[in-house]
């Protein structure tokens, strides 16, 4: 039975923390894997329990942080090694950056057989100084030319990664989308859209519109607030905003509110009626989902984000920057409105036709589920990483058959 070493950044509430659990969990019987994972950043919200609940474990590496540290990363680095050597894994397969920086040297220097990385996204604009950047890009370059593949996460990604930034050549890239499980959405809907607004104090006849995520820059919830400012001022609904998640933009963001003289309060210390609510953390995603009647997202750069997956299993209408590659997992206009990057005008007039038109948003509401029921559901994802798996280990014992020859 071949051993995959599977190294992720952190447990933290997101997309690849759920593909790294349903991997390791549904590679079995075929893959043997041991799940690695570093320490998540003090604003971010434990996802443990995802781990947990599919009756999983993990080593921790608590030097491995998202957060650059020389001094911390190397002693990271000679732990993965030390992993390594132990386990004897035939494939390393690393997702998200850190782990991806790491993982891959310790692997490669480790003469791994098959080395493989995912990328959930990439920090290649909207993260860091130019300076920065053009370094992060020249080592992604040199470990994607030292890997046996490169894994994105939609066309859109793959086009970025292979294509704009150049990160190795496209036919290295193979395309295996998100899964999960996404049938809680459609299960208890009422019964779960009660008690997510009777714990919000929602009335019927009010207009829930959500964003789920950290809250962080690159995010951008900044133009969320500024769009509900609008939206507020143009309205004769009864709407309400709600941000779900937390972080170390939530300060900045509550100033904002200020500044824009917008109700509002941070529910787990003042919990009232508010038109800005701050929801922090919940884990119990779906029925947030339930209970919202619009949900949005406002990043700058995205990978596959989870939030709108969840959002059309949910049959809730979207809107969105049109970034990375959410093209891919939105119907635009019949599931989604994508609006331009950090484009206030476009997103505000987008919003208000949604809130305004009672059709228009019905009809965004009907086949969110259609659309992503089969497209993400995590048995796609395992068929999908097994071949790939086992293209790559038939590959790499025919190299090493054509250097034995050679010998």
């Amino acid at each position: 039975m071949p051993r995959v070493l599977r190294i992720i950044n952190r447990l933290n509430l997101g997309g690849p923390t759920f593909n790294a659990a349903l991997l390791t969990k549904h590679m079995a019987p075929e893959f043997e894997t041991m799940l690695v994972a570093g320490t998540k950043q003090d604003s971010e919200e434990s996802s443990d329990f995802i781990v947990h609940e599919l009756g999983l474990d993990y080593t921790k590496i608590p030097e491995m942080h998202r957060s650059l540290n020389p001094i911390r990363d190397f002693i990271a680095y000679r732990k993965i090694r030390k992993l390594i050597r132990e386990y004897k894994p035939d494939i390393v397969h690393t997702h998200a950056a850190k782990a991806g920086t790491l993982g891959r040297l310790a692997a490669i220097h480790e003469k791994v057989p098959v080395v493989l990385h995912t990328f959930h996204g990439h920090v290649f604009h909207s993260y860091f100084s130019p300076l920065k950047t053009k370094i992060f890009l020249k080592i992604e370059r040199y470990l994607a030319s030292r890997s046996s593949a490169i894994v994105a996460i939609s066309e859109r990604q793959k086009f970025e990664l292979g294509t704009v930034h150049k990160v190795c050549p496209p036919s290295k890239i193979k395309v295996i989308p998100l899964g999960f499980d996404l049938s809680r959405f459609q299960d208890s809907i009422e019964e779960k859209r009660k008690s997510f607004r009777n714990k919000f104090l929602i009335d019927e006849d009010e207009l829930a519109i959500g964003i789920i995520g950290r809250l962080v820059p690159v995010k951008n919830h900044t133009l969320f607030i500024k769009a509900a400012a609008k939206i507020l001022s143009q309205t004769s609904k009864k709407v309400r905003f709600f941000l779900i998640g937390d972080g170390e933009e939530r300060m900045h963001l509550i100033n904002l509110c200020r500044e824009l003289k917008l109700d509002y309060c941070y529910f787990p210390n003042e919990p009232k009626k508010a038109s800005v609510t701050f929801c922090s953390w919940i884990h119990e995603v779906d029925i947030a989902v339930a209970g919202l009647d619009v949900i949005a997202l406002t990043s700058l750069n995205e990978g596959t984000p989870v939030s709108l997956i969840e959002a059309q299993a949910g049959n809730k209408p979207v809107i969105t920057t049109d970034v990375g590659g959410i093209e891919n997992i939105v119907d635009p206009g019949s599931t989604a409105v994508l609006v331009p990057n950090n484009d206030l005008l476009k997103f505000s007039e987008s919003l208000f036709r949604i809130v305004e038109d009672d059709e228009f948003r019905t009809q965004l509401s009907l086949h969110g589920w259609e659309l992503v029921k089969e497209r993400f559901h995590y048995t796609r994802l395992i068929t999908e990483m097994k071949d790939l798996y086992y293209a790559l280990l038939t590959s790499s014992k025919m190299r090493k058959s054509y250097k034995s020859l050679g010998n």
